[in-house]
């Protein structure tokens, strides 16, 4: 009886201790808990402006885990539980799980590198790896590419940060490359007023930048000219496949051969054999 009157002469004051505590360490819990929802809804609204949605709401999902971790060992200190051990649990849990995927949180590093630098985004046609193709997706560990024959390639992201990435959307603009050899017989002068007209009158070949028409190289069966014309990236095949065929067409319509490769075999007379 004597322990409960005790007791009950003391619970106003461990009320009074406690429960300031109890009710802090609940405002403390809201708060963060608000604060870890409102910096997920920000890291989505700025980065789905930027990147896929895939990205934008792994990296707002990790942005929440972190600030509600927070919130948990804060509130548990503010109950005066000794949050120490836990961090440390914490702590040796993630080193753990860090070495045992170390392949995977090299690739989602690599995820978060290309999402800082953007050397691609969906929808840029890129060489990469080994391989080439529209980028489709990119996603927490891995980029998908849909190539022009409709089959999908999934890279890991790191072996896209570890090498070069050529991007050929990114600019608006592309220069085609292309060698056209005639004939060492055929009317150079000739040949080359007709490549001019060709560009002139193809509507997909930019007037700014200029093109470039000129002889390159007298080769081992061929005069080689280069024909430079810049088109929009969007245009760059299709304008690509219109011209070979126009300069062909018109190369035979004006008598202008295309060489191929060919051997000219000399034979000499030998000497007779005589006979007995």
């Amino acid at each position: 009886m004597e322990n409960l009157k005790s007791f009950m002469e003391q619970l106003p004051d461990l009320v009074m201790a406690y429960g300031i505590k109890v009710i802090f360490a609940i405002i403390i819990f809201y708060i963060g808990k608000y604060f870890a929802s409102l910096s997920k809804r920000i890291t989505v609204n700025v980065l789905s402006r930027k990147v896929d949605k895939t990205v934008s709401l792994f990296v707002a999902n990790l942005a929440w885990a972190v600030v509600f971790t927070f919130t948990i060992i804060a509130t548990l200190g503010q109950l005066g539980i000794q949050t120490a051990s836990l961090v440390a649990i914490l702590g040796a849990a993630g080193l753990a799980v860090g070495l045992a995927l170390q392949g995977s949180l090299s690739n989602f590093a690599s995820g978060v590198l290309l999402v800082m630098f953007r050397p691609c985004r969906a929808g840029d046609y890129i060489e990469a790896a080994g391989v080439a193709g529209v980028v489709d997706e990119i996603t927490i560990f891995a980029t998908r590419l849909k190539t022009p024959d409709n089959k999908i390639i999934t890279l890991p992201n790191s072996s896209l940060m570890n090498g070069s990435i050529t991007n050929f959307s990114m600019m608006s603009t592309r220069r085609l490359d292309l060698v056209i050899g005639v004939s060492y017989d055929a009317d150079i002068k000739k040949a080359k007023q007709l490549l001019i007209e060709i560009l002139e009158n193809n509507e997909k070949v930019l007037k700014d930048p200029a093109y470039t028409v000129g002889l390159n190289d007298l080769a081992d069966s061929s005069i080689n000219f280069v024909v430079r014309p810049w088109v929009n990236s969007a245009d760059f095949l299709a304008t690509r496949f219109a011209l070979l065929e126009t300069i062909k067409l018109t190369f035979d319509e004006h008598g202008i051969g295309i060489p191929y490769p060919q051997m000219d075999i000399h034979v000499k007379e030998l000497p007779s054999t005589p006979t007995h």
